[in-house]
């Protein structure tokens, strides 16, 4: 897993659209959601995050269109799940944080799919705006 100094490099790369698509993966999500969450605070990051998706996206050749790129409710959700993730953990170094993470249901790819039907995620809809899970809620934190 990543340590410390690497979750902020993967951040700041993904923020000045240095970092190497294929250095973009699941865990490099996440990783970069938790820094900006502690760096900024969960507001901060609510707001910047959109946007620096879909720069980072167009920067490797991606679109951001409505049925590829930037996706809001992924986001948003994914946003929750490590804000909880980093609430519960104190002081804790975000290197333990992610891996907690990665361990658990959130670390799987998939695993937005237990909350929301494909229909309903992969729907221009919900790539545009924050769509509420129709197949169970998110958990508690």
């Amino acid at each position: 897993m990543m340590t410390d100094d690497e979750i902020e490099t993967v951040a700041r790369a993904m923020m000045a659209c240095t970092l190497p698509k294929a250095g973009w993966t699941h865990a490099a999500h996440f990783a970069a959601a938790l820094w900006l969450l502690r760096e900024r605070g969960e507001t901060a990051a609510r707001a910047e995050m959109p946007g620096l998706i879909r720069r980072y996206n167009e920067s490797v050749g991606g679109r951001n269109t409505e049925t590829e790129g930037y996706h809001e409710t992924i986001t948003q959700a994914s946003l929750t799940m490590a804000a909880r993730a980093l609430a519960g953990a104190g002081e804790a170094p975000l290197s333990d944080v992610l891996a907690a993470l990665m361990a658990g249901p959130c670390g799987k790819p998939g695993w937005i799919l237990a909350h929301w039907s494909q229909e309903v995620l992969f729907s221009a809809e919900a790539r545009r705006a924050w769509i509420a899970p129709d197949l169970a809620p998110l958990p508690a934190g």
